[in-house]
């Protein structure tokens, strides 16, 4: 008996004929689509989406509506079809918003002494409770290092301790070890994430978690993490996120190691001993209180959804997705006197690239065979949630979607001689994505220039890579044309260190858009010619959700 794989390939051999006897990889891309992605039409969307009219998209917000009409506009204009099947260009993502209004203090006690923090300046909190209150009570405090258990690599940072009622505090990042074949050397895993870290609080039903942030192992300075005492959002579920841990949060670096030494314990050498698999969880003799006052409000957010129905009626059926997240921070804390996170780069600049692709698509002469999907998610700056709604309430079905590539943060700098790819070598369209890059000039692929900070890990791209779908997100290179080779790196970091997650991510003076239109060309390639290809892409072996997208493509019983 043949399996779904060997019948699917006889379909699409008999469908396909030669134009599939050549790499797919390398199959003519239509020289009409190409020339419609221009800088003009970017920076055009770009000024509508990163306008303070838009008032920073903040999902549950007239901005939410003004950003609706103008993506619902586009597709229209465009004559892309509805890509809900109930015939709309929306899926609804219900959403619970919750605010906390009063300014709580976080109040370390031990041995009769106690250490107050203040809100924001030292500590952020918030509960994902759908409740009016949250509290920790005098709650234990116990560090479990960096939260990690991965029985693949034999490493138990918990060692069985009953966490019930008590506080952990947590590392951020993965463990530092030495040895490249544990979590992938410097790379970041998803255990090093933060929300991981809020997940295991979960698991081990602890009440509060509380993440050390240290600048360089998250990634971000503590500025991004004080924006999050705004609204917070999560999923509307039946419990009411109840499972949750009653506070999350995160506390600074200094303020951690006062904590520790309250505890009679020294923060460097506990971490020392946390980069070991023979840590266990240290009680810090110190205990937490904090009590936070909510409001609380249901929202019904949306994923916009566009479609260009492939050529061929079977093969139609399956999709290939483009997806790039609209939302920002809406309106906020005022930082040097402005109060809109407009979220120009992040990520206007990633609906604008969405758009113009779809222009791209519409613009070829022969529709590639199989469907593409395009869609601008909901609250990625809230944990990814919109991608998560959709990768677990799909409108098509995930065995039958090829794969998703992700636009987040387009390359504002000007053109590049190389293109990095974040989890590089995970998947075949990297296959794809080298000759892409070589029709560009013998561009070079390279793979994340700071694996550290776990990129792979931080955007939509990567709740569909968890469901078994190939996902593929490229990023700016770091070579750029005419400039010094220290240029990539420096602008990148001055973009996080004063730009990313504030009000001042707006429009440049000094952008240069023909970086982003040359990454869009590169992009298009990818996707065409994965629409037009005899085979699905796979998972390279050794990738963790191999296992999944072969499960999920197997004939059913």
């Amino acid at each position: 008996m043949k399996t779904f794989k060997q019948h699917h390939a006889l379909l699409l051999a008999a469908v396909l004929g030669v134009a599939c006897a050549g790499d797919p990889t390398k199959a003519p891309v239509p020289a009409e689509s190409l020339a419609v992605i221009d800088t003009a039409t970017l920076m055009r969307h770009i000024r509508v989406l990163g306008a303070d009219s838009l008032l920073g998209r903040g999902p549950g917000t007239a901005g939410e509506d003004k950003t609706a009409a103008y993506v619902e506009a586009q597709f229209m204009a465009m004559r892309l079809k509805p890509g809900n099947p109930d015939g709309s260009y929306t899926q609804k993502v219900p959403l619970v918003g919750i605010t906390v209004t009063n300014s709580p203090t976080l109040t370390f006690a031990a041995g009769g002494k106690s250490a107050t923090l203040k809100w924001r300046d030292d500590f952020v909190a918030w509960t994902k409770h759908v409740a009016p209150t949250a509290a920790l009570a005098k709650s234990e405090l116990v560090f479990v290092g960096y939260g990690v258990e991965a029985p693949e690599y034999g490493w138990d940072d918990f060692k069985g301790v009953d966490l019930t009622g008590k506080t952990m505090v947590v590392l951020v990042n993965d463990p530092p070890v030495a040895d490249t074949a544990v979590f992938g050397g410097p790379r970041m895993t998803y255990y090093g994430r933060w929300t991981y870290k809020f997940e295991q609080g979960m698991k081990h039903k602890a009440a509060g978690v509380l993440i050390v942030h240290e600048t360089a192992p998250a990634g971000y300075p503590f500025t991004v993490v004080q924006g999050k005492t705004a609204e917070q959002f999560d999923l509307v579920t039946a419990d009411k996120n109840m499972g949750r841990s009653e506070v999350e949060g995160w506390i600074t670096l200094d303020r951690a190691k006062a904590l520790f030494a309250m505890g009679g314990q020294d923060f460097d050498a506990l971490k020392a001993k946390a980069a070991t698999k023979e840590f266990a969880p240290v009680p810090l003799g110190v205990t937490a209180s904090i009590e936070l006052r909510n409001t609380l409000r249901t929202v019904d957010s949306r994923n916009f959804v566009g479609l260009i129905e492939g050529s061929d009626r079977t093969l139609r059926k399956e999709f290939v997705i483009y997806n790039a997240h609209w939302d920002h921070f809406g309106v906020g804390a005022k930082v040097n006197g402005d109060s809109i996170y407009n979220g120009a780069s992040d990520n206007a600049t990633g609906v604008a690239g969405l758009l113009d692709l779809a222009k791209a698509f519409m613009a070829a002469k022969v529709k590639p065979l199989r469907s593409i999907l395009f869609v601008a998610v909901t609250s990625e700056e809230q944990g990814l949630l919109g991608s998560q709604y959709y990768a677990t309430n799909p409108l098509y079905p995930l065995n039958k979607t090829l794969a998703i590539i992700n636009l987040d943060g387009l390359n504002t700098w000007g053109r590049t001689s190389d293109v990095v790819v974040m989890g590089y070598g995970a998947s075949d369209l990297d296959d794809y994505a080298k000759a892409a890059a070589a029709e560009q000039g013998n561009r070079i692929l390279r793979p994340d220039a700071e694996p550290e900070k776990g990129y792979y890990y931080r955007s939509d791209h990567f709740n569909f890579a968890k469901v078994g779908v190939p996902a593929f997100y490229p990023g700016a290179g770091i070579t750029f044309v005419g400039k010094d080779s220290t240029f990539g790196m420096r602008t990148r970091a001055d973009y996080v260190a004063n730009d990313y997650h504030k009000p001042s991510d707006d429009i440049k003076p000094t952008w240069d858009l023909s970086g982003a239109a040359q990454d869009l060309q590169f992009d298009f390639a990818i996707g065409f010619r994965v629409a037009n290809a005899g085979k699905f892409p796979e998972w390279k072996p050794g990738s963790e959700f191999k296992a999944i997208r072969e499960k999920s493509l197997a004939p059913k019983p």
